[in-house]
């Protein structure tokens, strides 16, 4: 529960430190004194939005503190554990806004975002505010209530998430088709470009080959003449051949070794040199007679020489990576034909999380049915005790399994009827402003008993209620109050005599200053400030006498 409330230069408060109670709270105040200026800073301590225009004037900046016993909220707890931030069985929320706007949040003196200060905020207090009735008349704010009610927020987060896995599905194949348009002109070319390479089929290394066996055909006569003239230098010449002359070398030092041993080393690299002659001119006959002129040969190998030539400046690149532009140009075929395989698993994959999200939705469906026949008695009820004695409530679910949308596939539409003999109909048709008022209470209150927020506060939403229905309403908060911390802004004096609890908020005005407080009352101020609220200004002993009798102890 909220133990402490300590406000410093928030709008019209220079200082205000508040110690709380459990039960229910009333607070009460002179019209324009600021009594929901308390709830406001705490909106902000809980991760609402910080303007610079809410820090008192010329103050630096407004710093706003909670302090929250966390005795009986475990899901609290949890929470500050799983985000490293727990502190014993108590929590401080920290705000603090400029003069400029800047914004900072700690929770148990650590620095946070203000997402996670909203996401600690919405488990430990909820606001219900004055015009929380109005916002009732929406189709999503009443699927919302009874959502609140039914408590199935599993159901729920199923629902949500598998619709997200549905739609990231659907926009993954809206992109691949819009893809596929797009490279259905590029896959025409390919297919042009591909089949004529392949009709060519040049391998890879070919192309130099080819080149290398044409330049040898082309220079064919030439080799030939070549080879013959250094074949007969190196061996076939009978007297000034390389061969010959080596030989005769080799006799005149055989000769001298004879009288010097010493030539040995040099004999031995003449007759290495010899064996490297000898086998040199084999290769090079070899060579010579595998030289023949083979114009079909040349032929072939011009005319695929010339059409990769030409196919390589088509395609704007040289003929050495034509055989890998090919493999290249295959791939981006093979790999836009396999968005269609990739397409049919998709959309293989989005109809089975089609199947999943109205699995979803329909055990969603089923149990808000059972919970809105509760919700229905339960409103119905609380109608009649908030004088409107004939009064029905009805919730309409319109399912309709083949919509999908994070909430499932039902739309909500809370029905009424107030006067005997009249048919149901939507509440924004047939319900008056007070009615409609009394209906959002009734609701409320009813939705507030199955939430396990530990704090409530209700906003003035007794605005259009008076006589014996606000005492009722008051006899309903004082009963919530008894099993959750209840604060409830109010002009109305049945209202106010039910709380356990009672804070006065007044408002001061010094030369060129205003300034709001609020301050506990008790026994005669209590009475007093009750008469005020039925009498006004002038208390007379009849109005203290009736303050006594709304007085509940």
């Amino acid at each position: 529960m909220l133990a402490q409330l300590t406000v410093n230069n928030f709008a019209i408060v220079k200082f205000l430190e508040l110690d709380l109670h459990p039960g229910m709270t009333s607070i009460t105040g002179e019209t324009g004194a600021g009594k929901s200026i308390a709830i406001d800073a705490l909106g902000l301590c809980l991760g609402g939005r910080g303007e610079a225009s809410m820090v008192r004037p010329g103050a630096d900046r407004t710093e706003l503190s909670a302090r929250f016993d966390l005795d009986k909220i475990p899901v609290a707890r949890q929470w500050l554990k799983d985000h490293a931030l727990e502190d014993d069985e108590e929590c401080i929320l920290r705000r603090a806004i400029s003069s400029e706007g800047r914004s900072r949040a700690w929770i148990n003196g650590h620095p946070v975002p203000l997402a996670q200060l909203k996401g600690l905020g919405e488990l430990l207090v909820s606001i219900h505010g004055q015009h929380a009735h109005h916002s009732m008349l929406h189709s999503e704010i009443q699927l919302s209530l009874l959502d609140q009610y039914a408590g199935h927020e599993r159901l729920l987060q199923a629902c949500r998430h598998s619709y997200q896995q549905w739609k990231l599905l659907d926009n993954a194949i809206r992109e691949l088709k819009a893809s596929q348009e797009q490279s259905r002109a590029r896959a025409q070319l390919l297919e042009y470009q591909v089949q004529e390479l392949d009709e060519f089929a040049l391998q890879p290394g070919e192309f130099e080959q080819i080149e290398t066996e044409h330049k040898r055909l082309a220079n064919c006569g030439t080799l030939l003449e070549q080879s013959q003239r250094a074949l007969y230098l190196l061996s076939e010449g009978e007297e000034a051949s390389v061969q010959n002359l080596l030989s005769q070398v080799i006799g005149e030092v055989e000769a001298l070794q004879q009288d010097d041993p010493a030539l040995g080393d040099v004999l031995s690299m003449l007759h290495e040199g010899l064996i490297q002659v000898q086998e040199s001119s084999n290769e090079l006959e070899s060579y010579r007679s595998s030289l023949e002129m083979d114009p079909q040969r040349f032929g072939e190998l011009e005319q695929r020489l010339s059409r990769a030539m030409t196919l390589a400046r088509k395609h704007q690149i040289n003929a050495n990576e034509l055989a890998a532009h090919h493999q290249a140009l295959a791939d981006e075929l093979a790999e836009i034909a396999g968005s269609d395989d990739q397409l049919e698993q998709l959309e293989q994959q989005r109809e089975q999380a089609r199947t999943t999200v109205s699995a979803d939705g329909e055990r969603l469906h089923i149990s808000r049915a059972r919970y809105a026949k509760e919700l229905d008695k339960l409103v119905t009820a609380n109608m009649k005790e908030l004088a409107m004695p004939h009064a029905k409530f009805n919730i309409e679910i319109l399912h309709t399994p083949d919509s999908l949308s994070p909430e499932g596939a039902d739309k909500v539409q809370f029905l009424v009827c107030t006067n005997p003999g009249q048919p149901m109909q939507p509440i924004a048709k047939t319900a008056s402003g007070g009615e409609l008022s009394r209906i959002g209470l009734a609701i409320q209150v009813i939705t507030a008993r199955k939430v396990a927020t530990p704090t409530l506060i209700f906003d003035e939403v007794d605005v259009g209620i008076s006589g014996p229905t606000a005492a009722v309403v008051g006899k309903m908060l004082r009963q919530l109050g008894q099993s959750t911390q209840v604060f409830c802004v109010t002009h109305l004096p049945q209202v106010a005599g039910n709380g356990h609890n009672h804070m006065y908020v007044s408002k001061q005005s010094k030369s060129a200053s205003t300034e709001t407080q609020m301050v506990p009352l008790h026994g005669e101020q209590r009475i007093n400030e009750l008469a005020r609220l039925l009498g006004g200004d002038t208390i007379t002993d009849n109005t203290r006498a009736n303050a006594c009798e709304l007085l509940v102890q």
